[in-house]
């Protein structure tokens, strides 16, 4: 600006013609996608069967979804959720503060922390709300997060609000636990800290190193939050996540996670100490200002839940199922990222040619998610494929007899 402008904001405004909209009447990418007849995102499902689903008037199988026990489709999953709408309504009106508290919620939230071998457990609207209404309650002025940087974005929405309750937030390179240790060793040994860790990182399928965490961790005088809303029926024994996989649940203070995958529902939740669960519950503005789970959400939860007790081997199918893929894949020539979990990416390496690779898979009846910069690396574009327990041997071959006939035919395997 010229140092003799003195004219007001406003009019300096109008000078530039500056106008909130214009970087959404400039974005264009997705319009150039779609006219390139590759645009992923936004495809309605018009039926749903678990493993196979109607888009656009066809089936194809379904090797994109976070339904991981196959559960949404469930006859008592389903006449749970209707018989609480019978019961209930469609809706609690109001906050779990005031008028929204269902014995439901309090079924859940008491089957939860036995389920986790905790001592409470709390519900949140939606997995992502859970974050932040977890780490800025907890973590305030002259505190500390630290932080993996490929962590959930809600947890980092959680962190920024932190940020805004004057906490610092540090960060350490993915999965490194030498540079997690190295970030906060330079930190105040005296200072509260909350270190945030994916249990299972939800683009990778990587598991989090939590037994070399938690050491650090005891170390340098931090508590530890652990997301698994990936790890959730997946990992753990009978599915009860990533602290149990590593067997150090009464290691690790925080477990929270999501309905919205293994639960075949919608919401979130967390469990710890009944002291520390208590005062999230009576001062996290996410929780207090917000709707609580719907009846039907809650009871779906709770009948997904009696299912993963009822039959563990349904955790062993899907890992199962899952291994057979990573074996298949790399047999073909593809490159992917190793884990241990229901998630195998198929690494592409290019953004038009993931794109590409996607519409030749849906187009032979394969669903799948294209992930592409920058919400992955450059050359880490690539399809990311997960699995469920319902998914039988012939949805399985199919996958892979599509995968190779479309990587041979744009040159991504001989």
């Amino acid at each position: 600006m010229n140092s003799d402008d003195h004219s007001s904001p406003a009019t300096q405004a109008q000078k530039k013609n500056v106008d909130l909209f214009t970087k959404a009447y400039e974005f264009t990418r997705a319009d150039e996608v779609k006219a390139a007849g590759f645009y992923p995102y936004f495809r309605a499902i018009e039926a749903n069967e678990g493993p196979v689903v109607q888009i656009e008037g066809r089936k194809v199988v379904m090797a994109g979804s976070n339904n991981y026990l196959g559960l949404t489709a469930h006859p008592k999953v389903k006449q749970a959720a209707l018989d609480a709408v019978n019961k209930y309504g469609t809706g609690c009106s109001g906050s779990r503060y005031l008028t929204g508290t269902l014995d439901l919620h309090n079924e859940l939230e008491a089957r939860l922390a036995k389920f986790f071998n905790k001592e409470a457990c709390l519900l949140f609207s939606t997995g992502y709300q859970t974050a932040q209404g977890i780490i800025p309650t907890l973590v305030q002025r002259g505190e500390y997060v630290v932080t993996d940087r490929d962590n959930h974005a809600c947890i980092v929405a959680g962190n920024l609000m932190a940020k805004g309750m004057f906490a610092e937030v540090v960060r350490y390179k993915h999965n490194d636990m030498n540079d997690m240790e190295r970030v906060i060793s330079k930190l105040p040994l005296e200072a509260a800290k909350l270190v945030v860790t994916d249990g299972v990182f939800s683009t990778t399928g990587e598991i989090v190193d939590l037994v070399y965490l938690n050491s650090i961790a005891k170390k340098y005088n931090a508590r530890i939050l652990c997301d698994d809303a990936h790890s959730v029926g997946v990992i753990g024994k009978g599915g009860r996540g990533t602290p149990s996989h590593f067997g150090l649940e009464k290691e690790i203070d925080m477990t929270m996670g999501t309905f919205s995958k293994t639960f075949a529902s919608l919401g979130g939740f967390v469990v710890g100490e009944e002291r520390v669960i208590n005062f999230i519950k009576h001062t996290s503005p996410a929780l207090i200002f917000s709707a609580s789970p719907t009846p039907a959400s809650v009871a779906a939860a709770l009948a997904a839940l009696d299912i993963l007790e009822a039959e563990p081997h349904r955790v062993d199918k899907l890992i199962s199922n899952a291994n057979k893929m990573r074996k298949g894949f790399k047999e073909l020539g593809f490159k992917i990222i190793e884990n241990q979990t229901a998630i195998v990416p198929v690494i592409v390496g290019d953004d038009l040619l993931a794109f590409q690779m996607w519409r030749a898979l849906y187009d032979a009846g394969v669903f799948v998610n294209a992930f592409i910069s920058p919400g992955v690396p450059q050359g880490m574009q690539m399809m990311r494929t997960s699995y469920m327990s319902a998914h039988e041997d012939e949805h399985l071959n199919k996958i892979l007899e599509v995968f190779s006939s479309v990587g041979k035919k744009l040159g991504i395997i001989q």
